[in-house]
């Protein structure tokens, strides 16, 4: 294990039950990430798979999951089928997912342990940034059109 761990927070502007709804319903992931496919059942223990195409190759990324918090925690390890590396223990990415509210917002921090290098908590660093803008819009997004959902406007 390497001690490079990126680590990108968002301010949103959307409830924790929105955000996290965003963060673990596969229709809308495959929105804001990469039109990534997500398969899992967020039992501690499950299988997680990431699957899709980038820039018109496949690829198939895997993990399982390590802790589930409804609307608080998820850490899950990965392993890119892009790495170029034998996927052993020592090879796997852990992703952690933190969502607690702030000022009437959501803070969502992600950190991904084991980067290979600095260079790669770099870039690490820059793709979560713009996965979460784009979970970030669709959060708000979300949370714009259910405002006033059920409530009297007499």
């Amino acid at each position: 294990m390497t001690n490079f761990i990126a680590t990108v927070s968002m301010l949103i502007h959307a409830p924790r039950p929105v955000v996290w709804r965003a963060l673990t319903e596969p229709g809308l992931i495959k929105q804001y990430f990469f039109g990534t496919d997500v398969i899992t059942t967020w039992q501690v223990g499950s299988p997680i798979r990431f699957s899709g195409s980038w820039e018109g190759k496949a690829y198939e990324d895997k993990g399982s999951i390590l802790h589930f918090e409804p609307e608080r925690e998820i850490r899950f390890d990965y392993f890119s089928s892009w790495s170029g590396q034998e996927d052993s223990p020592g090879n796997r990415q852990v992703i952690t997912y933190r969502v607690t509210e702030q000022s009437g917002a959501t803070l969502l921090l992600v950190q991904q342990e084991n980067c290979p290098s600095e260079e790669a908590r770099l870039h690490s660093e820059e793709n979560w940034r713009g996965v979460l803008n784009g979970l970030r819009e669709l959060s708000e997004k979300i949370q714009s059109s259910t405002k006033g959902y059920g409530q009297n406007d007499n």
